[in-house]
């Protein structure tokens, strides 16, 4: 197990909207809006959702934290993505879009210069409670991750009928 470290930390960070960009842009709507059943989200929600983190989760609660204000509380994150949201632009608009907020978001978090005593600030959670910058960061480059192998297993789901008896060979097509 990797300890977190903020320089290999943004090596992911950086490198996100390139893979997404690489996976998505361009790609027939099956494959963007495709789900893995009722309930569960496309690569085009998980997009959006990520929009959504970037302009109100991870910056934003950094600087609570580095501002070690009297307030230290966050303000809640709606994790859950609008089926409906952002639908008048194309996975190729929301992609560039993602791609700018994250841009912008690590040059302020380069600016900080955060040092290793300011990675055990402390924020508060509205369900964890108390919660380190250093714990908030590693959850933000685990949560890209975390979607891309999302996105990864939603689009390999589309072809579970399809692969026939191979479906033996790909655990994928049986995960949630």
């Amino acid at each position: 197990m990797m300890t977190f470290d903020l320089t290999q930390g943004m090596q992911v960070l950086e490198r996100t909207p390139r893979i997404l960009h690489a996976m998505l842009d361009g790609l027939a709507a099956g494959w963007v809006d495709g789900t893995e059943g009722p309930d569960t989200w496309s690569p085009f929600m998980i997009v959006g959702h990520l929009i959504q983190a970037e302009r109100t989760n991870w910056i934003p609660r950094a600087q609570v934290i580095l501002e070690q204000g009297s307030d230290r509380r966050f303000r809640p994150f709606d994790r859950l993505p609008d089926d409906n949201a952002n639908r008048t632009q194309s996975i190729g608009e929301l992609l560039s879009e993602f791609a700018h907020l994250r841009e912008d978001n690590l040059a302020r978090l380069r600016e900080w210069r955060i040092t290793d005593a300011q990675l055990a600030f402390e924020g508060e959670h509205p369900e964890f409670g108390a919660v380190t910058l250093r714990e908030l960061l590693a959850t933000w480059v685990a949560h890209d991750l975390s979607h891309i192998a999302q996105m990864s297993r939603v689009m390999a789901k589309q072809y579970r009928e399809a692969i026939g008896p191979w479906r033996a060979y790909l655990r994928v097509m049986d995960r949630s």
